[in-house]
């Protein structure tokens, strides 16, 4: 963790109107990690995501990626940035209407020249390294929730970026096919060096896959740790952080409710 930090996030503030989600967030992620945002229901989480990936505006502080600015109105360095991260959203966000080979080839044919041949050997290649080889002419109906996450991944992993987010990936999935997905996010990362920022609450994946973690909270409207996730579990003084990494109800439970997640 030697090198220049792949994201820097300074004194980040997201608001909506009046209401405050977090404030003054700042960290680092360093090249060839896995970091893990977590924290309970409302605390910001995927709030935080979308900033990261340029979808929200910040309302005070910056998101620096690969050294670019996530503000910056230049064409080329917006083309740059979008070329340099991958998204597997929630639901795996595939088009229903096209066969996993077609939702891989979209972004190939949108941002590169590659001919159509170049095109199909990059495709079957990262569905075989998300172990779907084969199933390139299925519709993503006619495979499993598991593989379509894994699809999904395929396609986030299409333009080879140097980071790739992750918004709750193991949601709406079996233990058996999470657990499948933790092993295949570990393997990416240890095989290629890919960047990873992933947004979760699932212990069981934070404890798998998690190089270092940073806690968000509610009521304090910003973090509240950082750090490897067993230590925090184990020695950190806040009864927020250890309540939540124990699962005990007390301080560090979050008020119910449909808020950002």
């Amino acid at each position: 963790m030697s090198h220049p930090p792949i994201i820097e996030v300074d004194n980040l503030t997201a608001r909506f109107g009046d209401n405050t989600i977090f404030q003054n967030v700042t960290f680092r992620v360093h090249r060839g990690e896995i970091l893990v945002i977590l924290g309970g229901s409302g605390c910001g989480k995927s709030t935080l995501l979308k900033h990261l990936i340029g979808l929200y505006q910040p309302a005070a502080g910056r998101v620096i990626l690969n050294g670019i600015d996530m503000r910056t109105d230049d064409a080329d360095e917006l083309r740059q940035l979008k070329m340099g991260i991958g998204v597997l959203f929630q639901s795996g966000a595939l088009f229903g209407s096209m066969t996993l080979a077609e939702n891989l080839a979209l972004p190939l044919q949108e941002y590169t020249d590659l001919t159509p041949e170049e095109i199909e050997d990059i495709v079957n290649m990262k569905l075989a390294l998300v172990n779907l080889a084969g199933y390139g002419n299925h519709l993503p109906e006619e495979i499993s929730g598991g593989m379509k996450k894994r699809a999904g991944l395929a396609r986030a992993m299409v333009l080879d970026p140097s980071v790739l987010f992750f918004d709750e990936p193991s949601a709406g999935l079996d233990p058996i096919s999470a657990a499948e997905l933790d092993i295949l996010i570990k393997s990416i990362n240890a095989g290629l060096g890919t960047t990873m920022v992933v947004v979760t609450h699932e212990l069981e994946s934070i404890f798998s896959i998690a190089h270092r973690v940073i806690m968000l909270d509610k009521s304090a409207k910003g973090m509240i740790a950082e750090g490897d996730p067993r230590e925090l579990r184990d020695h950190s003084p806040d009864p927020r952080v250890t309540d939540f990494f124990n699962r005990r109800p007390g301080l560090g439970r979050q008020a119910k409710g449909n808020g950002d997640g």
